[in-house]
């Protein structure tokens, strides 16, 4: 009920839910702040009114009733803070899958594009040379590499399998853009001449909006990718599809 209140997007990854509790939760208290401090100023106009106190009375309210409800706020936000952010971020940030056992991919991103790697049938990714950086090769793929051979690069469209795990490292070549997947509850900066992995786990079928959430020039508006969530048998067929579509091409 409050998710539709708040007319959050879908629930598209295995942790959505629990960022969506954690923010309907917040919502809860700023509500309750709302309400409360508006109640407080409604009252403190009419009960300090000038006509009901004529002599002023300089020691105000005696009660401790605002003390307590200043206690009450902050037990309840050390409790989100406890029990729901501090174990979602250690999960997020320290529980990282093993790649052996994740579906992995590169996401380089640029001014003002989102450029995704990832190291096909072989598992192995090919070497990057910034010498070879062309319009057409935006991360400088070295086809000359064995392990690039197989390697499928696509420009802003991720492709990925349902219910697996995904490790994404993001990187970008100029400035600092963020990643965001609003349907994924995912949001991660990416920093020049820094790797970040970031991970998550799909779990609805369909295709979604890749969002640079950070100011990146003049052509920020138009830095928008997307995402594929498709059967594995499907992404399967889609790698078989692009590894013969690059060997039709070299073969020309």
């Amino acid at each position: 009920m409050m998710q539709e209140w708040l007319k959050l997007p879908v629930q598209a990854s295995a942790h959505a839910a629990e960022i969506d509790q954690m923010t309907i939760l917040t919502h809860w208290l700023m509500l309750f702040l709302f309400v409360g401090w508006g109640a407080y100023f409604i009252y403190a106009l009419i009960r300090f009114r000038k006509k009901a106190n004529p002599k002023a009375d300089y020691h105000g309210i005696r009660s401790h009733f605002s003390n307590y409800l200043e206690i009450g706020v902050a037990v309840f936000e050390a409790v989100l803070l406890i029990a729901f952010a501090i174990p979602a971020w250690a999960a997020r940030v320290n529980a990282f899958p093993e790649e052996r056992t994740a579906v992995v991919v590169r996401v380089t991103a640029e001014q003002f594009a989102w450029n995704a790697h990832y190291p096909g049938p072989d598992g192995k990714f090919g070497r990057r040379d910034i010498e070879k950086v062309t319009s057409g090769n935006p991360i400088g793929l070295d086809r000359d590499d064995p392990a690039a051979k197989d390697d499928i690069t696509t420009i802003n469209q991720l492709n990925l399998p349902v219910d697996q795990t995904v490790l994404v490292h993001l990187t970008t070549k100029d400035v600092i853009h963020s990643f965001g997947l609003l349907e994924m509850r995912v949001k991660q900066d990416a920093i020049p001449g820094i790797e970040i992995p970031v991970w998550f786990k799909p779990t609805r079928v369909g295709d979604y909006e890749i969002a640079c959430s950070q100011l990146c020039g003049l052509g920020h508006y138009r830095m928008r990718g997307f995402v594929k969530i498709m059967p594995d048998a499907e992404y399967k067929t889609w790698q078989e599809e692009e590894l013969k579509a690059m060997r039709e091409a070299g073969n020309n």
